[in-house]
């Protein structure tokens, strides 16, 4: 069935306009009601974020997410887009999705006085219909709101003419939804016209006042630290955002090994199979999780599971070139890549106190951290007392991140506690994935002072010795 294309035909057909909020709580009580996700994607969040969403666009409340960087604010923002409809009909030629029974703009009155049941409609994409922006100091009225345009003044029409305005973003997203990032950058003269746009709909332009009734649902992202701070933005605009919720970190390693794999870049090599251990993955994902506690690091920006994403495609990517220059065809990434996500690592944690830790020494607390917890997970070490015992006898053991697989197998295959601790892994009859549980094992003793470590080199090179 052909959609409407004229005012007329629109009425025929009985489509009802709803107002924005109206729109987007019918479209999640029907999401509700089917059980069907709100917002997929997004992870760790069901018990906490999402039902604190649920429940101000169930009241019709604008949202402001509060929460340090890497939190999905930005997503949540997004995300929103599947609570609109698919499409909804507009005055044709509006610059701001004018309702075609309840026109705001000059244009529109005036078409539709002109032309009446014969005016043309057009239906946009819910996708067209949600705008953003991030906050700059430079963020002008002009930008936000709208601005004279000069063309159109000396075209002929005086200043006083609404037809002379260029509208700015927030009109542009009329019956749609717009969000601002890091809303307390605003200047403070700007955050005003914010506040008029969402509540008394009244806003001057070049001394021009122009009455807006837009129908806009306004999200806005901020960090905790410059929401609070006095001074950064106003007390009227807090006032207006009816839902401030707090979003965080993943609570736990399994989320966050969720998110990494959802996130991260797939790296396809062909003729090279890629598995990564699911200690490795912990590995990866606990750095994370003790640099959110460590002192060392700024709480006050956050680590960013971009950090996890980043380090974990880091860690893949190091395996891949060990397969490639070996001719191997498994990659297994093992303790000897880690020295690689230190690259990977560095500019996406802040630290405490500038100068007088070095960067690269955080890091590799973090690293040794994260293995020593993982690796107490799965074993103790008196499940390692024979082969403690041949190193105190004088074993010892060569690795690196560029050693082929098999030559683990040759240095540590007659000791049983560490085939079984292979076996516990997974590891059996594979050469790298031996490799890699061999590595794992000699880390984690070292770092409960169980074995001595000589390293040599910054690319994983090391020997084990009793």
């Amino acid at each position: 069935m052909s959609k409407p294309r004229t005012l007329g035909e629109l009425r025929e057909s009985g489509y009802t306009v709803l107002p924005i909020r109206e729109e987007m709580r019918k479209n999640l009580i029907a999401k509700l009601e089917s059980g069907e996700p709100i917002f997929p994607g997004i992870i760790g969040y069901d018990d906490t974020v999402i039902p604190q969403v649920e429940n101000a666009i169930l009241a019709g409340q604008d949202i402001i997410f509060l929460g340090e960087r890497g939190q999905a604010k930005t997503r949540m923002a997004r995300a929103l887009i599947n609570l609109l409809d698919e499409e909804i009909p507009i005055i044709a030629g509006s610059e701001i999705n004018d309702n075609p029974f309840a026109p705001v703009s000059r244009y529109a009155r005036d078409l539709i006085a002109e032309m009446g049941d014969d005016t043309p409609i057009e239906w946009i994409r819910r996708e067209d219909r949600y705008a953003e922006k991030l906050a700059t100091p430079d963020t002008t009225i002009a930008d936000l709101i709208g601005e004279v345009d000069p063309i159109k003044v000396a075209e002929g029409r005086y200043l006083s003419d609404e037809l002379t305005i260029h509208y700015g973003l927030i009109p542009r997203t009329n019956r749609g939804i717009f969000a601002i990032n890091e809303l307390p950058d605003l200047a403070e003269r700007i955050q005003v016209g914010l506040l008029n746009i969402m509540e008394e709909r009244d806003v001057q332009i070049r001394g021009y006042r122009v009455r807006l009734p837009l129908d806009v649902y306004i999200v806005a992202s901020a960090n905790p630290e410059d929401y609070t701070n006095r001074g950064r933005i106003i007390t009227p605009l807090k006032d207006r955002y009816g839902a401030q919720i707090r979003t965080h970190y993943p609570a736990s390693i399994d989320l966050e090994i969720k998110i990494m794999e959802q996130e991260r870049t797939p790296l396809e090599v062909p003729g090279i199979a890629i598995t990564v251990p699911e200690y490795m993955r912990e590995i990866i994902a606990e750095i994370t999780h003790l640099a959110r506690r460590s002192h060392d690091v700024s709480q006050r920006s956050g680590v960013s599971v971009r950090m996890s994403v980043a380090n974990y495609e880091t860690l893949v990517s190091n395996a891949v070139k060990r397969a490639i220059r070996l001719d191997e065809k498994h990659a297994v990434p093992r303790i000897s890549d880690l020295p690689a996500v230190v690259a990977s690592t560095m500019g996406k944690i802040e630290l405490e106190t500038l100068g007088e830790v070095q960067e690269e020494r955080v890091i590799e607390k973090l690293i040794n951290g994260a293995v020593l917890a993982t690796f107490n997970r799965y074993f103790s070490t008196r499940d390692f007392d024979d082969l403690i015992l041949a190193f105190e006898n004088g074993l010892a053991v060569e690795t690196s991140d560029m050693l082929p697989a098999m030559r683990y197998i040759h240095q540590v295959s007659h000791i049983d506690s560490l085939r079984a601790a292979a076996n516990r892994l997974g590891a059996a009859g594979q050469p790298e994935l031996i490799a890699a549980a061999v590595e794992f094992v000699l880390e984690g003793l070292h770092l409960n002072r169980r074995l001595n470590k000589d390293r040599a080199g910054v690319r994983g090179e090391a020997r084990y010795r009793g």
